[in-house]
């Protein structure tokens, strides 16, 4: 991961050191009963992808617990524009690409995404 940004607290947002704000990006992906474990599973064997890109700040895949199938992909970068070059990335066509950590014959795990993106206003 990058260099730790330093913050401090105004009364509406944090404030970095850099002037700037994080960049918050949520996949939200539509996962059909009984795929879920796939899902998890490739996302465990792309570990490491993301990390070492630049900006990149933190990564979660949330599970859902009741009530829907879509699992949430939570990035956190320094920018917007580090995202973007996550996205153009080769880093990130083989780890999105067509046959990637999936065997031969397997399917999509997931049937729908979409992307919601957020800056940071407040943070604890």
């Amino acid at each position: 991961m990058g260099a730790p940004r330093h913050c401090a607290y105004r009364a509406d947002r944090p404030v970095y050191q850099d002037g700037g704000m994080s960049y918050v990006v949520i996949n939200v992906l539509t996962v059909p009963g009984g795929r879920g474990e796939v899902l998890e599973q490739r996302f465990s064997t792309r570990a490491g992808m993301v990390e070492n890109s630049k900006g990149f700040e933190h990564f979660e895949l949330l599970r859902p617990v009741e009530g829907t199938d879509q699992y949430l992909v939570y990035t956190r970068w320094n920018t917007k524009e580090d995202f973007e070059a996550w996205q153009s990335s080769q880093a990130f066509a083989r780890g999105h690409g067509e046959g990637s950590a999936r065997p031969a014959g397997d399917g999509p795990a997931a049937t729908g995404s979409s992307i919601w993106a957020f800056e940071i206003v407040t943070e604890a």
